[in-house]
């Protein structure tokens, strides 16, 4: 299957880049062909060829959990997303992990998007470990 992994970051891209590559790694250890897409400079791409996608972003504020305004405005113009199964995921942060991965998955499910599963990820071995479990079939 092809699988895509995007990560929308404003302030925290290498730590975001190194869990989306490492959460890659695990889905393509399950047989799988993964892209990495950046959502902030890559704004024009299409996920309408991919059949999982797995979104990704940090927490913009301390105490509010929000995300970056990118990551719903990317998921807009990213083509047909009705009925793809999906994972959403944040970067931990000291509070507000939670409520901006809600923010997230709201975000997805906004665009039809069906969310399989959904985690706030503390570190690359983590992440890799969530890719070699995910039910993509």
């Amino acid at each position: 299957m092809r699988v895509a992994v995007v990560f929308i970051a404003r302030n925290k891209r290498d730590k975001l880049l190194e869990i989306s590559k490492a959460l890659a790694a695990g889905i393509e250890s399950q047989g799988h062909r993964v892209e990495i897409i950046d959502g902030m400079r890559d704004v024009s791409s299409k996920l309408t060829i991919y059949e999982y996608i797995a979104v990704g972003t940090e927490v913009t504020t301390t105490f509010g959990g929000k995300i970056p305004e990118k990551a719903q405005e990317f998921l807009k113009n990213a083509g047909v997303l009705t009925g793809k199964r999906c994972f959403a995921f944040v970067i931990k942060s000291t509070f507000g992990g939670a409520k901006g991965l809600q923010r997230l998955m709201k975000a997805m499910e906004g665009e039809g998007m069906y969310l399989r599963f959904s985690e706030v990820l503390t570190s690359a071995l983590e992440a890799q470990e969530i890719g070699k479990r995910l039910s993509i079939h």
